[in-house]
């Protein structure tokens, strides 16, 4: 077109990935780690994650070869909502839990969260937590910021999809009504 060579647009494909331990977020890396990308050795489109989870964090990861979708996604104006499920090395303190829920001022500004809940009021080690924030390690330099060691960290909603028994480290193809709600995701 005008003298450019068009290249053929490969037709948008979804992926949800339940992210085992280990995985590299990342097309690729120059280390010869282990990517998310190794996981789908039979899919033909370049695809790519939105966002990232750090390499010891499990859970869900989009991928697609749709960049005004993941540009959405990824904007904070649309505030996407994620959901963690945190397991800390020992309980988490009344006073810690209402100075989450008020936010905490952290080095690159204050952590806002959406909502925290313990998941098991016998066991206050295991935290729920809901963000819209997309700031690097946000959920783990929260709880570190107080004192606090992750042992697990697992994203078990990510813009209002789940894992819907979606095991560690497998990937499933989106509906076709899975991806006419994230297109119109507010």
């Amino acid at each position: 077109y005008n003298g450019n060579i068009l290249n053929e647009l490969e037709p948008p494909v979804y992926f949800l990935l339940n992210k085992a331990k280990d995985f590299i977020t990342t097309t690729d890396d120059p280390e010869g780690r282990k990517t998310v990308m190794d996981l789908f050795t039979d899919i033909k489109e370049r695809i790519f994650p939105v966002g990232r989870l750090d390499r010891n964090t499990t859970g869900l990861l989009l991928l697609t070869n749709d960049g005004q979708l993941a540009q959405k996604l990824s904007h904070p104006k649309f505030e996407n909502k994620k959901i963690y499920q945190v397991k800390l090395d020992k309980d988490l303190e009344p006073d810690h839990y209402n100075e989450i829920m008020n936010g905490l001022e952290l080095e690159d500004g204050k952590a806002l969260v959406d909502s925290l809940a313990y998941t098991d009021p016998k066991n206050r080690n295991e935290i729920g937590i809901e963000i819209h924030i997309g700031k690097n390690r946000i959920v783990r330099r929260i709880f570190e910021s107080l004192g606090y060691e992750v042992k697990n960290l697992d994203r078990v909603t990510y813009a209002g999809l789940t894992k819907k028994n979606l095991p560690r480290g497998k990937w499933i193809p989106l509906t076709q009504k899975e991806i006419i709600f994230l297109k119109h995701f507010k």
